[in-house]
């Protein structure tokens, strides 16, 4: 059984599935890539973790942007999971999320090193979109952004 859960980032399923997260960052672009910097997770009101059959498989979380807009954070799914769409759930769920809070716009960004995450973002809709804030210095990250319907 698959179960979407909302929560926060207290939770201790979603710190050990953050601590997974950054290993696998860690490895695929190096301990000391500038994007580390923009991975702490203290404060963030809007988490969500898929469970598959009560263990923890997948979690993202979602943080304000701007004015009408959310920042999708700390997307992961577990080797185990992956290939079983909880990617998408998950990112549907931050989008209802997202909407629900008033805002129609998520916006992310991403490493080129992540060939599994470009993939799911382009085909649930997120478009390309010029490098914003402190990434704009930071040459292989990618921003993308989705215009929400409600």
């Amino acid at each position: 059984m698959i179960e979407t859960v909302r929560t926060n980032s207290d939770d201790y399923a979603f710190k050990n599935l953050v601590v997974l997260l950054n290993a696998d960052l860690a490895e695929r672009d190096g301990t000391a890539h500038p994007l580390a910097q923009f991975n702490p997770i203290s404060k963030l009101k809007h988490v969500v973790l898929v469970l598959k059959d009560g263990k923890p498989v997948g979690c993202g979380a979602i943080a304000r942007h701007a004015k009408n807009a959310m920042e999708i954070k700390r997307m992961y799914v577990s080797p185990e999971a992956r290939g079983q769409r909880i990617g998408e759930r998950i990112l549907s769920e931050l989008e209802k999320w997202s909407r629900t809070l008033g805002k129609d716009t998520c916006v992310l960004f991403m490493g080129s090193n992540q060939p599994e995450a470009n993939k799911l973002y382009e085909r649930n809709g997120y478009l390309s979109i010029p490098k914003y804030g402190k990434l704009k210095d930071i040459s292989d990250s990618l921003c993308f952004a989705k215009k929400l319907k409600f």
